[in-house]
């Protein structure tokens, strides 16, 4: 049995984000091909953390910028390492490259942060700042690259992408930007969308209110509450007096609590058990997102819930066109507003949204349809990786001087924290 190790920044929290959906169906795609598993992070333990141990996969408590690692990591012996994100790559790359040279070095993207930054920048300066002013939407590769090679962050990211034996990419749109615009080889880059099914749910009559879903950490997510607080929800609930808005997520903080305001409708509900369960009781998923990168999964859930869902092109991009988007697709306030009040009362409109949801998911992210070529993918990254490697020159001089750069630094921070705790115990046996 093959074995892969997972390096996580966080603990997997399905019930919280796309993120934690994403990779719970990572792993299931390695067990289902037969290998066997170990789940490690750094981080601490957190209160929606799925259970490992339930899903036979072997968790491990690691520790930054300390030998240890690679000592645990020799016993592992793995095949392959996955890293979550690109930031777990700059911090185990070398570790890993160093102790175990011959298994293969996965990067799960996510999505692009540099282009959710770069997006980010750009919101800022045309809004002058203004959390609830609509800008124009910027999907022109070529205008995107020009802010994103400002930013250091892309350096990062496309250095962790070449360092990294395939990266795993959820958006079809991302791929694209890399490969026509940064030049990123195609053998580097595999598309792997978040899956997801319809359910059976229920209809128009048995729904109420809006939802509005995603964690709270995510600046994406926090920008549309504050878009909805100040501008839109106060015009939808102009027309429709009676509607509740449920904004539903993990991790609210006191600035969010404190937006609730029951007299408006407005109802910070924070973290749910079950956001599936949820959102089949909601009648209409608004998600105006201002910025952002990577497949939302708040809409894969509304689709698999038979939920019409209000987005921008930012929420639809490469999941949908928007003459197929089950919902409607608007990118200023007055016609997210009118899109979201008439879905809420047309009846007919709404079934018609409902029904295109189950054909967006079936074509475009079923696990049948990728979970195959993903395999093959694997496989043939095994059987040839020498070559693979010795045709990514690029990724082997990054390896070269970021690994050394990291691996003194990290070496210089462990050297440190010894000689603290050294001198610590020192003064302990001197009192």
């Amino acid at each position: 049995m093959k074995h892969l190790v997972i390096l996580g920044s966080v603990w997997p929290e399905p019930q919280s984000s796309a993120a934690g959906t994403r990779m719970c169906q990572l792993m299931d795609l390695f067990q289902d091909s037969g290998w066997s598993i170990t789940f490690a992070s750094a981080a601490l333990p957190s209160a929606h953390r799925i259970d490992l141990k339930a899903r036979s996969v072997q968790e491990a408590e690691i520790a930054l910028n300390s030998d240890e690692f690679e000592v645990w990591l020799a016993e592992q012996q793995p095949d392959a390492v996955l890293f979550d994100r690109f930031m777990t790559e700059e911090q185990f790359g070398w570790r890993v490259s160093r102790t175990c040279p011959d298994a293969l070095r996965l990067l799960d993207t996510e999505d692009l942060h540099c282009l959710r930054a770069a997006r980010w920048e750009i919101m800022k300066a045309r809004s002058g700042g203004n959390a609830h002013t609509a800008i124009p939407v910027i999907d022109d590769r070529r205008a995107l690259y020009e802010r994103m090679v400002e930013l250091d962050i892309t350096q990062r990211e496309l250095a962790s992408i070449y360092r990294s034996d395939l990266s795993l990419m959820v958006s079809s749109f991302e791929v694209a930007l890399l490969r026509e615009e940064f030049g990123v080889p195609a053998a580097l880059l595999h598309t792997l969308p978040i899956f997801a099914k319809p359910t059976t749910s229920p209809g128009f009559e048995q729904r109420r209110h809006f939802i509005s879903i995603g964690n709270f950490r995510h600046a994406p997510n926090w920008d549309a509450v504050l878009w909805l607080k100040q501008d839109l929800w106060p015009r939808i609930r102009a027309s429709l007096p009676d509607a509740e808005l449920h904004v539903v997520g993990a991790y609210p903080p006191p600035k969010a609590t404190v937006l609730e305001n029951r007299r408006e409708g407005f109802l910070i509900k924070g973290w749910v058990e079950d956001a599936l369960a949820t959102m089949a009781h909601s009648r209409v998923c608004l998600a105006p997102l201002r910025f952002g990168a990577g497949i939302k999964g708040k809409l894969l859930d509304a689709m698999a819930t038979g939920t019409p869902s209000v987005t921008t092109a930012i929420g639809a991009e490469a999941m949908a066109s928007v003459d197929q988007w089950p919902g409607r697709v608007e990118n200023t306030s007055e016609a997210i507003c009118e899109a979201a009040v008439n879905l809420y009362q047309n009846e007919r409109a709404w079934r018609l949204a409902q029904a295109g949801a189950a054909r967006v998911l079936t074509h475009g992210f079923s696990r049948e349809r990728y979970q195959s070529a993903f395999a093959h993918q694997i496989r043939v990254l095994e059987e040839g990786l020498k070559a693979h490697r010795k045709a990514n020159f690029v990724g082997a001089m990054l390896r070269h001087h970021h690994h050394r750069s990291t691996q003194y630094m990290s070496q210089w921070i462990e050297a440190k924290t010894r000689l603290q705790q050294h001198t610590s115990t020192e003064g302990i046996d001197r009192r």
